[in-house]
């Protein structure tokens, strides 16, 4: 009896893509509907393929019929059994795509659920148990964070599975400026109450500030005098220090005599809301709220005039009385979110937009603040170029990065009125870097204080590369101690990557090979096989291409636990610090996991944040808010 040989592709790469079940079942699909006319045409297509797995339920066939126009101009054209499979592939790729990027996909079934969730109960819990939800919670806050292919999504999970979708979760918060302490994937499995809000308070806070920012809402310049310093130090505050301001801006103009410094206390007996509300909505407001002296019934009208704003009601009039700053907070900005009341017609405004936004320069800022972040030091960094020019925040990145090296007797902690403390404390930072071999040639702490970007920038790359290279090396049963440079990194990855069986190798961190993002993807399936699911893969030949497989690479390596802060486009444009980052932490990841046992790990891996530690029992303070910020940001 002959040998079964199945369904066969004269190219190896496509005949990869799929298993022999599915060619058989693609092809009798084909086949059947050749037989109907002789022949399949481009036209022929899209009712076909809109029934196929993966592509029904997402796309329709208009919509396919789009895409492929995209590629054939004549829908005549004849279609062979290669040419539909890889359009099949194609269309896989658009369908995740659209699923990983679209707000209704983060508004699916999954955070339906959450309507259902009674907040008196621990309903909350249980359904973040999975690690689903969180994800999509991210997404919703910061849109294409999570590739959304890279959640594993059905409905029963085995432990592995949650663990990675946890892991995903807790990397990807990072990547957005959740500070993650003392936090791990047992913790949200396990539902524990106080951590699992305090992420979600994160999540939540991330997203209702998102537009506190001169970029988003170039308005705010409004805030300040015609000063330019003003301007820049407006720019350097932090969402909520903003928040305030701009309350404050609208509090002096309609009268209110006091300032508002925060968000729990200074709002308590309702008056600032009642001017605030009566400023920014004259139509609904009314005299009587003030005039009002019970606190409770004053906080019910100020919660009635803001209902008429179209302001989701994150809290009661028990919670404005009690001072609960997170929904306190929540509330003015949404209030912020529905009408600012800032001019819109202001000279300040072209300033404001004009400002130079290298976009390099820019994604590098993002990166490096981010990671600083996550380090998990005391002081939290809001604006990368302004809060590190005094120095303590580089000295506290320096004392995590190599602990007992700083001098602390002498650094000036802020607040520093004096300049000559901060010109010492950079000085440090100098002596400092100089004595971890940094290249620091004719730099003086000087150039910190006064906000050199690319000297800063430059810096603070060779703190994160010593970063990670002291985390391999302190794998001593890999590197017996020894120091490990870049070439040892990149023979690592083609070394896993030939091993692997496959072809590809790079040359350097700059290989312009490394745009369609084929390298990273046979790497990653070189260190865990099955993370990497093929089928959504593109072969990266255009823009498109390129950039689902570079969101993809970066969501799987978060997924296996590597903490990495770069975006899609530093890996198509091959950016050669930030690919290093990744090769690097897909190597640690790896050697981390051959680490015998016994053998304690080298890193701190994950924090959450310390500001969530005040979480109080009464946990119904973060469910309640929860569903309504859902509601409103995902219908």
């Amino acid at each position: 009896m002959s040998g079964f040989v199945g369904v066969l592709v004269s190219d190896p790469w496509l005949q990869s893509q799929f298993t022999q079940v599915e060619l058989r079942g693609l092809k009798s699909k084909f086949l059947s509907a050749k037989r109907e006319s002789s022949h399949v045409t481009v036209k022929d297509l899209p009712p076909l393929m809109a029934k196929l797995k993966g592509l029904n339920d997402v796309l329709t066939a208009e919509e396919i019929g789009a895409i492929l126009g995209e590629s054939y101009q004549d829908d005549s054209q004849e279609i062979e059994f290669e040419s539909f499979l890889r359009e099949y592939l194609k269309l896989q790729s658009r369908s995740g795509a659209k699923l990983g990027s679209t707000k209704n996909s983060s508004s699916g079934p999954v955070l339906e659920e959450v309507s259902a969730v009674r907040p008196a109960t621990n309903d909350l819990f249980n359904l973040v148990r999975d690690g689903v939800l969180l994800c999509k919670l991210i997404n919703v806050a910061v849109p294409g964070t999570i590739d959304e292919r890279a959640i594993n999504t059905k409905r029963v999970l085995n432990p592995w599975e949650r663990n990675e979708n946890h892991t995903l979760c807790l990397n990807s918060a990072k990547a957005i400026g959740c500070t993650v302490v003392n936090i791990g994937t047992q913790d949200l499995v396990e539902g524990r109450p106080h951590l699992v809000l305090g992420l979600i308070s994160q999540i939540i806070k991330i997203q209702l500030l998102a537009d506190l920012n001169l970029k988003k809402t170039p308005q705010l310049v409004e805030l300040v005098e015609d000063d330019n310093k003003d301007v820049e130090e407006l720019m350097s505050l932090a969402p909520e220090k903003l928040l305030l301001k701009w309350m404050n801006f609208h509090l002096k103009k309609a009268g209110y005599k006091k300032t508002v410094s925060n968000f729990s206390s200074d709002v308590k007996d309702g008056e600032a809301y009642a001017y605030l509300l009566n400023a920014l909505a004259p139509e609904h407001s009314s005299t009587t709220t003030l005039d009002t002296k019970d606190p409770n019934e004053r906080a019910k009208m100020i919660l009635e005039q803001a209902e008429k704003l179209d302001c989701k009601r994150y809290l009661t009039p028990k919670d404005i009385i009690e001072g609960s700053p997170n929904l306190n907070l929540a509330f003015v900005a949404q209030i912020f979110q529905h009408r600012n009341g800032l001019s819109t017609d202001n000279k300040k405004i072209a300033f404001a937009q004009s400002t130079p936004d290298d976009v390099l320069i820019s994604r590098e800022e993002r990166a490096f603040r981010l990671w600083i972040n996550s380090l998990g030091i005391v002081t939290y960094v809001n604006n990368l170029f302004e809060d590190v020019r005094n120095g303590w925040v580089l000295l506290e990145v320096l004392d995590k990065i190599s602990p007992g090296s700083v001098n602390w007797k002498q650094a000036s902690k802020p607040p520093i009125k004096m300049p000559f403390r901060k010109v010492e404390n950079c000085n440090q930072v100098i002596k400092l870097g100089k004595q971890l071999k940094f290249s620091l040639v004719n730099v003086a702490g000087n150039d910190i204080v006064q906000g050199n970007k690319k000297l800063i920038l430059a810096f603070l790359w060779q703190l994160m590369r010593f970063n990670i290279l002291q985390l391999l090396k302190n794998l001593r049963f890999h590197s017996q101690g020894k120091e490990i440079s870049d070439a040892d990194i990149l023979n690592w990855a083609n070394s896993k990557v030939k091993a692997s069986g496959k072809s590809s190798q790079i040359e350097s961190f700059k290989d312009r090979n490394l745009s369609n993002g084929m390298f990273f993807l046979e790497l990653l399936s070189a260190v865990e096989p099955r993370v990497v699911n093929w089928k959504l893969v593109t072969k990266g030949e255009d823009e498109e291409e390129k950039k689902l497989n570079a969101t993809y690479i970066i969501s799987v390596a978060r997924k296996l636990g590597c903490s990495v802060f770069l975006l899609p486009e530093d890996i198509m444009e091959v950016n050669q610090k930030m690919i290093l980052t990744l090769t690097a932490s897909i190597m640690y990841w790896s050697l981390q996991k051959q680490q015998p046992a016994g053998q304690s790990e080298a890193s701190d891996n994950s924090e959450l944040s310390a500001e969530t530690s005040e979480i109080p029992a009464r946990t119904l303070l973060l469910r309640r808010p929860l569903l309504g910020w859902r509601r409103e940001c995902c219908c």
